[in-house]
């Protein structure tokens, strides 16, 4: 697989994942329905009353699939940051599967399919609290879900970069910080991007995920489907590839000492 030696034996790492994740689901399921309703309840009606129609929706509409993508970026990418963290350094989780037919590829492989399966759990979750405000229409918000797969990987694999090369597990915040924290404020999720300077808005489109990701989802979950969504989604294949095969090398090179 993409000239890495990686079988079906991933799946093994991401159900030992899911298994431990789902030893404490009761605390895992209440931010994805907690976090859309307080979202909405404070900008999308609190601040949106303030607010006249963007794009020819209501406020509320709007940010919807903005929240949703956050929810993606956040969920993938602290998994395979802090939480991969642990596993491979404290944990030693890492060094116990690797002593097995597991191939260092094999391990980190199957951290990220777990990332990006962590993401699509968080974007299932929300999806019926969105439905009951009404910020979401349907079927064609039916069409995010292959598409939260693909960002979910394109965030796993950005946050297992950063793992592998961090001297430490408090040096994760830095791209935390620097990184995540921008993407969440300058990419298009609460107020259009054309309200930015041209230079920030080129700078969101060449480097930021979650800007394409807001972009791609708000034309589903608005029924606003286009051709004008096709670079967003080349771009989005292109980099969860590249992340992807870059991260598994980084971590490689890493954990082999």
């Amino acid at each position: 697989m993409l000239g890495l030696p990686i079988s079906y034996r991933v799946w093994k790492v991401w159900r030992r994942n899911m298994v431990t994740f789902m030893r404490t689901w009761k605390v895992n399921f209440i931010p994805p329905f907690l976090e859309p309703v307080l979202y909405l309840l404070a900008l999308g009606l609190g601040v949106g009353s303030f607010i006249s129609d963007i794009q020819g929706v209501s406020y509320p509409r709007y940010i919807a699939p903005a929240l949703i993508s956050i929810a993606v970026m956040n969920a993938a990418f602290f998994e395979c940051t802090y939480a991969s963290y642990v596993r491979m350094y404290y944990a030693k989780t890492f060094d116990a599967m690797i002593a097995t037919p597991l191939s260092i590829e094999e391990v980190i492989a199957g951290e990220l399919l777990w990332g990006a399966t962590r993401g699509l759990i968080y974007a299932v979750l929300m999806f019926p609290v969105l439905l009951a405000f009404g910020v979401i229409d349907l079927p064609s918000s039916f069409l995010i879900f292959p598409f939260v797969i693909l960002a979910g990987l394109l965030f796993a694999g950005l946050g297992m970069c950063f793992t592998a090369i961090s001297p430490g597990i408090d040096a994760l915040n830095y791209p935390s910080f620097l990184l995540i924290t921008p993407m969440f404020l300058f990419s298009g999720t609460f107020f259009p991007l054309n309200l930015l300077p041209p230079f920030i808005q080129i700078i969101a489109l060449a480097l930021l995920p979650l800007a394409h990701v807001v972009i791609v989802f708000r034309s589903f979950t608005l029924d606003m489907i286009s051709l004008s969504i096709l670079p967003s989604l080349v771009w989005l294949a292109s980099a969860t590839l590249i992340l992807f095969i870059v991260s598994i090398r980084l971590m490689k090179r890493r954990l082999i000492v």
